[in-house]
């Protein structure tokens, strides 16, 4: 089945097809995601060396700019599930990614403190707008039974984005400088993903007249008698949602710190050419956990899945810590990639599985605005530590430690749908 061309009624029949529209929906989310992580998630590693190496801005205030990229984001996020149940979701995405293409084309004009702090704040709406919140939320209207798969498909650009489009963008950045690059990074992000978008994303099922699933066509307004979970106001008074929340805050704080200081330990310890391939490393490595994760849900509880997950982070950020040699410093990133994707995509699917998709735009948006307390602030603290310790052995022990808490939390609170033993 095709897409309706723009302009053509959503509501008109349709017929049936093998392949259920949800899928083609997940397939465009992909392409999606592999765009706003190639730019804008990964490369923020690569934007912050290129700001320290080619503008002179000192590592404590670039890290504190990236700190703000994923405040806004999380603000963004927030914005977006109030919203997204009165604003189409493909609307949001659109004009996300056209103001993104500007920002990146502006690259060259940030010559001061208070430019860059704009510019990551700018960038981190944008990914609010067109990043984890809209597409998990798309996500979650189209799979019920099969949301975990649909999930780990549409989620997998998150590891795309960093395989094939960010080590291109460093070395493009290195080669040609960000005056020149900037443009060309923000036409290709626009390309990437205003067309997709257009022709292929549909914000819920029922704009096709279809059930979650492909179960069977629907007709009128039915499909609202169908959304299951409860409401937000029920949900974030849960000791579930505020286990998941300040275990997210702890470990994926670690996680996000831990990746924007990722090129330049290894550049520091190494050379620009080995932490690329680093980088590289970490997606697939990413990429590969977060397909075999999809799989392995389905016979192992997601709270389980998820505390292993994070003890796994907690070893691998304690390796790199102490890790010196390029050969070693490479299997830090092998180790660390195999759990990040698998995180990122399990405050989605813990959410989704304890409340259901009925508010899960506004659930996950707040929980996620709280998280970003610890996102925001992990790549600032490894800076000012950094400057500190005059290495990054501590920041990264300590990225290790508020992992091995935000595991523990998680541990010893049951989602109430947990059957006791």
């Amino acid at each position: 089945m095709t897409a309706p061309m723009l302009g053509q009624s959503s509501k008109s029949p349709r017929r049936p097809s093998r392949l259920f529209y949800g899928w083609h929906v997940v397939y465009a989310l992909l392409v999606i995601s592999t765009m706003t992580a190639g730019f804008l998630f990964y490369n923020i590693s690569v934007l912050l060396d290129a700001f320290v190496a080619q503008r002179g801005f000192p590592v404590s205030i670039a890290s504190a700019a990236t700190g703000a990229f994923f405040l806004s984001q999380a603000i963004a996020g927030a914005l977006v599930g109030q919203i997204i149940d009165r604003v189409d979701a493909q609307k949001i995405i659109v004009v996300s990614a056209i103001v993104t293409a500007i920002t990146l084309s502006a690259i060259a004009l940030i010559t001061s403190t208070w430019q860059l702090y704009i510019f990551y704040v700018v960038l981190g709406f944008c990914y609010g707008g067109c990043g984890l919140v809209t597409a998990s939320t798309i996500v979650a209207r189209w799979f019920e039974t099969k949301r975990a798969q649909a999930l780990s498909v549409a989620s997998t650009g998150l590891s795309l984005g960093g395989i094939i489009i960010t080590p291109l963008s460093a070395y493009f950045i290195k080669e040609v400088g960000l005056n020149v690059a900037g443009p060309w990074l923000g036409a290709a992000f626009a390309l990437g993903v205003v067309p997709i978008t257009l022709i292929i994303v549909r914000a819920h099922p029922r704009d096709l007249d279809l059930l979650p699933d492909g179960t069977q066509p629907l007709h009128g307004n039915d499909v609202n008698t169908h959304l299951s979970g409860i409401k937000f106001s029920e949900a974030w008074r849960t000791q579930y949602f505020a286990a998941i929340t300040l275990c997210y805050l702890f470990s994926l704080g670690a996680q996000v710190g831990a990746i924007a200081h990722l090129f330049r330990l290894i550049n520091t310890r190494s050379d620009a050419r080995t932490a690329a391939i680093a980088l590289a490393i970490l997606a697939a490595m990413s990429l590969l956990g977060r397909l075999v994760a999809g799989q392995i849900l389905s016979k192992i509880r997601a709270r389980t899945f998820t505390v292993g997950a994070m003890a796994w982070q907690a070893a691998s950020l304690a390796f790199l810590a102490f890790a010196q040699e390029s050969q070693f410093l490479l299997v830090g990133a092998f180790l660390f990639g195999i759990c990040i994707g698998t995180i990122l995509m399990m405050q989605q699917l813990l959410l989704a599985e304890a409340f259901g998709s009925r508010e899960y735009g506004r659930i996950y948006s707040v929980s996620q605005l709280v998280t970003v307390i610890g996102v925001a602030g992990g790549p600032a603290l490894i800076g000012l530590l950094f400057d500190a310790s005059g290495g990054y052995r501590l920041p990264y022990l300590v990225t290790a430690a508020s992992t091995a808490l935000g595991a523990a939390i998680l541990g010893f609170v049951r989602n109430a749908k947990e059957p006791r033993h």
